[in-house]
């Protein structure tokens, strides 16, 4: 497992808020998530790079978005595959729940795509889950259902999970291995 762990959903939706940003916490995970999945670069003026906002101010050290930049290139490493996604707790609604993982595709998908370019490096496979984690972006939350849809909620949840790391591995850690051998 990883080492370092996301930081709490409300340190982050209090980080965002202050600093302003229109988007939700599981957005701009997701969007950390894909920049680094496309092959961005860990620097100190990522959020501008992440955001597409040059604007932006660099995250000071030791906040919750810097932790949140450093779990999630940490957690996207980790051979034990102990990548998270960053959603609202068990409590939340089914809603907001639902809402909050559709929020996160959408964030993966424009930084995911500003960090790769126009020819990513995907497998079959890596542009398959491509392309469902953006037909996820599309969807709307649901706002009550029964414990099938609690399940399936759980089942989509993994599903992206384990997307993103085969997304990762056919865009970052394919081209790293084979630079190993050159």
């Amino acid at each position: 497992m990883s080492d370092v762990e996301l930081p709490s959903w409300t340190a982050v939706h209090d980080a965002v808020a202050g600093l302003g940003l229109a988007v939700t916490p599981a957005e701009l995970h997701g969007a950390l998530s894909g920049w680094f999945a496309g092959g961005g670069a860990d620097a100190p003026d990522w959020l501008a790079q992440v955001m597409a906002d040059p604007d932006l101010p660099q995250v000071p050290r030791d906040t919750p978005l810097d932790t949140l930049r450093a779990a999630s290139l940490s957690q996207l490493s980790d051979r034990g595959f102990g990548f998270e996604l960053l959603l609202p707790a068990a409590d939340a609604t089914l809603g907001e729940r639902s809402g909050a993982l559709f929020d996160w595709c959408r964030g993966f998908l424009g930084a995911f795509g500003l960090a790769s370019g126009a020819n990513p490096p995907l497998s079959e496979e890596g542009s398959e889950a491509l392309a469902d984690i953006a037909r996820l972006a599309t969807a709307t939350a649901q706002d009550d259902g029964d414990d099938d849809d609690e399940e399936a909620l759980s089942e989509i949840e993994e599903f992206v999970r384990v997307a993103v790391l085969l997304i990762h591995g056919d865009c970052v850690l394919a081209p790293a291995h084979r630079q190993q051998f050159n």
